[in-house]
């Protein structure tokens, strides 16, 4: 690492250059190939994947995404003739466009069903040729802007759907990035004192990130990549990145003060911290890609692309900031602070103040004070008992969204279920087959939470079936699920038993059942060797069985509490629709897999930063509780720092307006919080004083065998000896 900053920094116009080229070209490469990205949630082998293909195979054309336009008239009906001619010439237009493949209104002979029983509310459906994320978006925007265009003082339109929801799902400009971004930085401010010292992060990390953003667009045209997976990425880097940064930057300061020149300052920061750095973004990066042993293709680019943020984050905070720190000198350091140093000369700064009498406060009452923090950790958990995986739908959005006024029109006018029918899909291989087909919708009818089915649908050839049953329930509904598995496991085999028929039930639901289905079943999996991994990282670093162990219950803490605060405000409501983010509803099915990957990396940086100091001290002194204390002392207040610019980032991507992303935001914002305020600074000090020397424990026969690596600089581990031995004054070792 040494011979790295030593490199940066003698060479730093190149380093800094070399970043620059890197970020416009890999800019311009994707700025040229454009983005594509995916929100195909299918799992191939699951009954709604099969249901998907079979309808791709028997109805060309239909396979493709489709859309509602609704619209409700207060006075009079929607069959009158005005209306009626108005509707008619708009869905004519719309039919005409580039990517639609069919319009079906209710005005024609297929429209059975499409107005409402008080005649006040209609809808077409409008099929296109292709699924919403391969539409292009002026084809998406002219079917908006054509329905919309039809809209009078006494009738109104709107519209649902993947397609349309795409024109709503970026918000103006980067008001998100831009008030993160701003908030860090009168944070950077207050805890430097120094302008130039404030902006070094920031630069890195929009390098970095920008680098990464730009190479996750590229990257999705080779995988699959989630259309959230650069908001995420870009979540994930700028938080971490600035925090890295901050952290060395910290360092090099500290060494400032000591009075070391410029370029050994930056050497020995990225010497000593910059190894901590590389070690937490390893650590991000392996729970990221943990989740590529789930094995599922939509999760597999969202790992990779949050995996190469962290890595391009890491590298730069290595390189490209040791050479901008060697560019502003002593300017690191704020004039009053340049001052002092120039008067006063280089002086060992000793842990003071709030941060070093809070250490000493968890020294006297570890007790009391872990008692604390672990009682508001199970109490924020609690809410994670009642977690409930399933469909956030167009229900769920902002009461201003084109999509959610579609919606509430369509469950006021027609039942909630219209706005998620299940699409039964079936292939015909002989007579019994077309007649236990023809009979299934009256059988369909009839069985609970259906609110209507039919008419059977049949291909040019014949040989493949569709019927849309609509349920009772909402589709996020737990009832809507309910009739999926009452639908699979007893009436289509009931109704289909004595012939080869075999029916799949799909649709919006049954997709999201089945990926859920997939990942819960997997999640065991996943969560342990993810656990697995970041304790065997921190037993090789640390030479401790009680370290990793203690890092795994915090980290699955800060996980749970985290789940909790997330499921209080997105499915139980609380202050939801305040922040812009939509009622009340169930969480995605794949939020809790990126989740935890996330959360375990993040968990583990502010480990490494304080049990690393921990660490040298114990290695100096073997004295823990001298080593808990002065490593929480030293470390506490930059810990602290760096977690309010992250929670500021986090909770800045609430602005962005999606829903996912929000979910996201806010989870890791309370996820930091409580693992810097509660969990690093509170319950692991008050363990680790309890414990005492058992913290460091290993067994010989282990010791042995574990490689040896090191956070630490080498000069440090040069000074390493056996529990007991003490340093005089100037740092020799005595007897």
């Amino acid at each position: 690492m040494a011979a790295i900053a030593r490199w940066c920094v003698a060479h730093r116009l190149v380093a800094v250059l070399l970043w620059l080229f890197t970020l416009g070209g890999v800019a311009a490469a994707a700025g040229f190939a454009g983005s594509a990205y995916s929100t195909d949630y299918d799992v191939p082998g699951t009954e709604s994947g099969r249901a998907t293909a079979l309808l791709d195979a028997g109805f060309p054309g239909r396979g493709g995404d489709s859309d509602t336009i609704v619209w409700h008239t207060e006075d009079g009906s929607v069959r009158a003739a005005e209306v009626r001619q108005r509707m008619s010439r708009m869905l004519g237009e719309v039919a005409g466009l580039d990517g639609v493949a069919a319009v079906t209104g209710p005005y024609g002979s297929e429209g059975f069903g499409q107005t409402s029983e008080d005649g006040r509310t209609a809808f077409a459906t409008v099929t296109f040729t292709q699924k919403a994320d391969d539409i292009p978006l002026p084809q998406i925007e002219a079917v908006v802007t054509a329905a919309e265009a039809a809209e009078t003082d006494t009738v109104r339109v709107a519209l649902g759907g993947s397609a349309v929801v795409r024109t709503e799902s970026a918000p103006p400009g980067h008001v998100a990035e831009v008030v993160g971004v701003a908030v860090a930085a009168v944070v950077l401010f207050l805890a430097f004192g120094s302008f130039a010292a404030c902006l070094l992060p920031i630069a890195t990390a929009l390098v970095s990130v920008g680098t990464a953003y730009a190479g996750i667009v590229l990257l999705g045209h080779v995988m699959t990549v989630a259309d959230f997976a650069p908001m995420l990425g870009l979540l994930i880097g700028l938080g971490v990145g600035i925090d890295y940064a901050l952290f060395i930057v910290t360092r090099h300061r500290t060494g400032l003060r000591r009075g070391l020149p410029v370029a050994e300052a930056a050497r020995n920061a990225v010497a000593t911290t910059g190894r901590a750095v590389v070690f937490a973004g390893a650590t991000v990066c392996i729970a990221l890609l943990g989740m590529l042993i789930l094995r599922l293709d939509f999760l597999n680019g969202v790992a990779i692309a949050a995996c190469l943020t962290v890595v391009l984050t890491v590298a730069a905070s290595v390189t490209l900031l040791p050479a901008l720190l060697s560019f502003i000198g002593m300017r690191a350091l704020g004039a009053r602070e340049r001052r002092r140093l120039a008067r006063r000369g280089p002086r060992r700064q000793l842990p003071s103040g709030f941060a070093a009498r809070w250490s000493a406060f968890v020294e006297r009452r570890p007790k009391l004070l872990g008692g604390v923090a672990a009682v508001v950790m199970l109490v924020l958990a609690v809410p994670t008992l009642s977690l409930h995986l399933g469909t956030s739908d167009q229900g769920n959005n902002a009461s201003t969204a084109t999509t959610r006024q579609a919606y509430d029109l369509l469950a006021d006018g027609f039942g909630a279920g219209v706005n998620g029918p299940l699409t039964l899909v079936a292939r015909l291989d002989s007579a019994d087959d077309r007649l236990a087909m023809n009979t299934l919708a009256g059988t369909l009818r009839g069985t609970e939470g259906v609110a209507s089915a039919g008419p059977v649908t049949y291909n040019g050839s014949g040989d493949t079936a569709l019927l849309a049953v609509v349920p009772d329930s909402a589709p996020q509904s737990k009832a809507t699920s309910e009739l999926v598995d009452r639908l699979r496991d007893d009436v289509l085999p009931a109704a289909t038993d004595g012939t080869s028929l075999d029916v799949y039930v799909g649709g919006v639901t049954a997709s999201y059942d089945d990926f859920a289905d997939i990942i819960v079943g997997k999640l065991p999996l996943f969560v342990g060797v993810v656990i697995a991994l970041g304790c065997l990282l921190l037993l090789l670093a640390f030479r401790s069985v009680g370290i990793p162990l203690k890092a795994a219950v915090m980290n699955v803490a800060a996980v749970a509490s985290s789940f909790g605060i997330v499921v209080a405000v997105f499915q139980w409501g609380w202050g939801s629709e305040l922040l812009g983010l939509g009622r009340a509803g169930p969480i995605e099915p794949f939020l809790p897999v990126i989740m935890v990957s996330v959360l375990f990396g993040l968990s583990m940086d502010y480990q490494v930063f304080l049990v690393s100091r921990m660490y040298e001290e114990w290695l100096e002194t073997g004295d823990n509780c001298r080593a808990v204390r002065v490593g929480l002392a030293e470390t506490s207040r930059v810990i602290n720092s760096a977690a309010v610019i992250m929670i500021s980032v986090f909770l800045a991507f609430v602005l962005s307006g999606d829903r996912v992303i929000a979910m996201f935001g806010i989870a890791l914002a309370a996820a930091v919080a409580l693992d810097a305020f509660v969990l690093r600074t509170l319950l692991v000090p008050a363990l680790m004083h309890l414990l005492g020397g058992a913290n460091w424990w290993l067994p010989g026969w282990l010791d042995r065998r574990l490689p040896k690596i090191s956070i630490e600089a080498p000069d440090i581990r040069s000074h390493a000896r056996i529990p007991g031995q003490r340093t005089s004054e100037d740092g020799q070792l005595v007897p």
